[in-house]
């Protein structure tokens, strides 16, 4: 299986994650229940679960105000894409498939 392949996979199952765990969260933050930590959320957008981070933010207006959550968040966006535009690249200049 292909480095790129195995990312878009990876990202295929953390992005339904991330968007049912963010919706727990918040339910959790409505309900004064146990919450998801932030580092989980984190770690998950970071192996490519933010587009259903994103979705859930965007649809729950879940962690919008928290500037702290924000910046990681756009960190862990920033260093996903950068490594699959890097797995493209490394395609695309190597003989062997990744």
């Amino acid at each position: 299986m292909t480095l790129l392949i195995s990312l878009v996979l990876l990202a295929a199952v953390a992005s339904p994650i991330s968007f049912l765990l963010m919706w727990w969260d918040k339910r959790a933050a409505q309900r004064g229940a146990r919450r998801v930590p932030e580092v989980t959320l984190h770690t998950l957008e970071l192996l490519g679960g933010w587009p259903g981070s994103l979705a859930a933010q965007r649809l729950f207006r879940h962690k919008t105000a928290k500037v702290k959550y924000r910046v990681f968040f756009a960190l862990a966006t920033v260093a996903h894409v950068a490594i699959c535009v890097a797995a493209v690249v490394m395609m695309f200049t190597q003989r062997t498939p990744l």
